[in-house]
């Protein structure tokens, strides 16, 4: 009996290894489709609507589609136009910088009797690998953007095959389970629809209100590129936990460049309460409510995610957490691992 355990336990942990394999390795395939089938979700009652007033399948979703992508080129365009300002003001920015690293150099100095040359050196040193591991970026950046890209022109085409077949799909998955499971299908993929939509919806709302909060803060200060700044801090933090803390970065290189300590301090204070309204308010009353994740769970399969698929994995895991979970509640053995991702503590 003991080994039976054994034996099935060794099995389901090789099966979960060659899982993560090949989520790995199929990476580049498999992260487009998952991406294609949110948006097709958050898409469908859209389609539905059009369907509604007697348009074609195929004009209802190119219609659908179409008002999608211009809506993404202008914001997209509009961000780009600021930044545009932004980047020109980069040698200015620079020469600021220049400036208070050796006005830093020189108060270590003299704060800590260091010789200033030694200082100096290690500056240098550090310089010396930062651009090297520049280099390295612009590299890999480049390509990276190459395969951003391809994954730009295959999401939309996924997304019009997915919605044009949707029937045929749910026909497949009906026939996997059987035709005695087609309810209990049903109903679970209704589930799963809904965590998927309110999920998306909910994280446009914070995106927006978030992005409004950070512009107001820094325009109080009296920050360029408030709002260009505030967009983009609100941005970052779609990647739940650890995007707010890389948002705070941008400012306060940008407030000690351009103002004051006494003013990145203060973004720094700004950025926080805001934090603590997003994570206390916003994201408890307007996505948290919609996917039930314990915060443990969170902070692990973000931090996994991003180990397997890098930043789309930390922003996909949230959502892939919550349909596994759904999952996992309308299943008879596999509801205690429900009870693991959820956030109820009664037992």
């Amino acid at each position: 009996m003991k080994s039976n355990s054994v034996i099935k336990g060794s099995v389901y942990l090789v099966g979960i290894l060659a899982l993560l394999t090949l989520l790995y390795l199929a990476r580049d395939i498999i992260i487009p489709i998952v991406f294609s089938i949110l948006l097709s979700i958050l898409l469908d009652p859209i389609v539905s609507f059009l369907k509604k007033y007697r348009i074609p399948t195929i004009w209802a979703i190119s219609i659908t589609l179409l008002l999608l992508i211009i809506l993404s080129t202008f914001s997209i365009l509009l961000l780009i136009s600021q930044l545009s300002g932004l980047l020109d003001e980069l040698p200015k920015l620079i020469q600021n910088i220049t400036t208070l690293l050796v006005q830093t150099e020189k108060w270590f100095a003299e704060s800590f009797d260091l010789k200033l040359r030694v200082i100096q050196t290690w500056v240098k040193d550090a310089n010396a690998d930062l651009v090297n591991e520049s280099r390295t970026l612009i590299g890999s950046t480049i390509m990276g953007i190459g395969s951003v890209l391809v994954i730009l022109v295959l999401i939309p085409v996924y997304v019009f095959m997915i919605l044009y077949y949707k029937r045929l799909l749910l026909y497949f998955l009906y026939n996997v389970f059987g035709e005695n499971e087609k309810d209990r299908v049903y109903q679970l993929l209704i589930s799963m629809k809904s965590v998927v939509q309110n999920y998306l919806l909910g994280l446009f709302i914070e995106t927006v209100l978030v992005a409004i909060l950070n512009s107001i803060g820094l325009l109080i200060l009296g920050l360029e590129y408030a709002i260009l700044i505030g967009i983009l801090g609100a941005l970052l933090n779609i990647i739940p936990y650890l995007g707010g803390l890389v948002a705070v970065t941008l400012p306060v290189i940008i407030a000690l460049a351009t103002q004051s300590t006494s003013t990145a301090l203060w973004v720094i204070v700004i950025y926080g309460v805001i934090q603590f309204i997003d994570n206390n308010i916003i994201m408890t009353k307007i996505v948290a409510s919609k996917v039930q994740i314990n915060g443990l769970i969170s902070v692990a399969i973000v931090i996994a995610g991003g180990a397997l698929w890098g930043v789309s994995g930390m922003f996909l895991s949230i959502p892939l957490a919550a349909l596994l979970k759904v999952y996992f509640d309308q299943s008879k053995y596999l509801k205690p691992f429900g009870f693991l991702l959820g956030t109820r503590q009664s037992i």
